[in-house]
C-alpha cells in the first residue's frame, strides 16, 4: 500500500455528528491542517466518506 497526504480544506461546522467524528479519526484538527496516512481501505473510506470537506494527494 502507498501512502497519502489528507489535508482538511473546508470546516467541520454544520456538519452531522458522523463526519465530525471521521475528521477527528483521521487527526484532522482544523483548516489547512495535513496528516500523512496509509492507504487501506479503511482510510480511503474514511476519506471518501468526508471527500467534500478534505484534499487527498499519493506520496
Amino acid at each position: 500500500m502507498g501512502k497519502i497526504l489528507v489535508k482538511q480544506i473546508r470546516s467541520k461546522i454544520r456538519r452531522p455528528i458522523n463526519q465530525k467524528r471521521t475528521l477527528e479519526a483521521l487527526g484532522l484538527r482544523k483548516i489547512n491542517h495535513e496528516v500523512e496516512h496509509e492507504a487501506t481501505p479503511q482510510i480511503l473510506g474514511m476519506v471518501n466518506k468526508v471527500k467534500h470537506l478534505v484534499s487527498v494527494k499519493e506520496i
